[in-house]
């Protein structure tokens, strides 16, 4: 039996995890910071890692009361390192060294991006009378989130082919932005996944970027083909339309004037195009390189309607993390941290903090 503490603080979640034999959660504590970076309409960074010195003891602390764990039982520490906000994973980093110094314990640092690739080892099943059984290699794996949308092949642990990933946007941009536009709040996935609801998918004819490249993403065109739709419908309605143009980033339509809109049909279409271009892309990669499962991982792997196509559409066996451990949380960096820790890699009290780190 091997337990881990893992630490992750790599954007506006500090969480802390234990972790038993790589699959085990006891106890996964999570401090979201989304309402107070809610009136900014994304995440501030120096405030999220002053936030981060807050709340990590606390977390930190609870999470080994609820696991029933003492220093004495804990083999190793995780943590994420990158990437991610500079700021951010250095508060994570900096406690975790210390930690392993004075309570003379192990370190690992773990990769972000590995983190959710190996929330798929966790064991969420209610009922465990038989054993759990993780994915088979060869792999392929599609990472979805605000900063990272990503086509992996995986042969065996720790062994990755990036396959293709975004070349402009990631999936979870593209919906935050979508949704600062439509005036539906922040964070923009959840938010969009509520608007649909009802609408059509098939109402407007967005565009899919399909001949980037083979396993390439792209979402730049997408949303600005949904502000060009919107300032379309507002002309139709008469609305005064600024025909310079708008950056995206800086659009934002009024309650008013998103009222006014068919937001349902709109969020759906846009919905549609981003699950559409996601699997398309994910079932050429499984046919090629002889995939025998595929993973779902990511922030964006929590929504429900990329969840049904990719169980409808995928012909190998598929598996995704529930809801809770496809957003940032320290139980999934336990994961990744008991497989390395098995392969005996470790850090040493050097470890950095690398905001841009590569899965490979």
């Amino acid at each position: 039996m091997t337990i881990l503490l893992a630490i992750e603080t790599s954007c506006d979640e500090t969480s802390a995890a234990v972790v038993q034999d790589g699959c085990l959660v006891l106890s996964n504590v999570v401090q979201s910071q989304i309402e107070l970076h809610r009136q900014y309409g994304g995440v501030f960074p120096e405030m999220a890692s002053r936030q981060h010195m807050v709340a990590i003891t606390p977390v930190i602390r609870e999470a080994m009361e609820r696991a029933g764990v003492g220093w004495g039982e804990i083999d190793a520490i995780a943590v994420v390192h990158g990437p991610g906000l500079a700021g951010s994973l250095l508060v994570g980093v900096n406690v975790a060294k210390t930690l392993a110094l004075t309570q003379n314990k192990p370190l690992v640092g773990v990769n972000h991006i590995e983190a959710h690739i190996y929330a798929n080892w966790l064991d969420a099943r209610e009922d465990r009378r038989t054993p759990f059984t993780p994915p088979a290699f060869p792999l392929v794996c599609l990472i979805v989130s605000g900063g990272h949308t990503e086509l992996v092949l995986m042969t065996e642990h720790h062994t990755y082919t990036r396959l293709g990933g975004t070349v402009d946007d990631a999936a979870g941009e593209a919906f935050d932005k979508v949704a600062r536009l439509l005036n539906l709040g922040y964070p923009g996935g959840p938010a969009i996944e509520r608007a649909a609801v009802g609408g059509d998918p098939k109402a407007f004819e967005l565009p899919r970027a399909q001949h980037i490249g083979p396993y390439d993403f792209s979402f730049s065109g997408l949303k600005t083909a949904v502000l060009r739709l919107v300032q379309d419908l507002r002309r139709a309605q008469g609305q005064v339309v600024d025909e310079r143009g708008i950056r995206l980033a800086e659009a934002s339509l009024s309650a008013e004037e998103s009222a006014a809109l068919p937001i349902a049909d709109i969020a759906a279409s846009f919905q549609a195009a981003v699950v559409e271009t996601l699997i398309e892309k994910s079932v050429a990669a499984i046919e090629a390189y002889g995939a025998v499962e595929f993973l779902l991982a990511g922030g964006v792997a929590a929504n429900k309607a990329l969840r049904q196509a990719v169980s409808e559409r995928i012909r190998v066996p598929v598996r995704y993390p529930p809801i809770r451990y496809c957003t940032d949380n320290a139980a999934m960096v336990g994961a990744a941290g008991y497989y390395r820790y098995i392969a005996g890699l470790r850090s040493g009290l050097d470890l950095d903090v690398v905001p841009s780190l590569a899965l490979v």
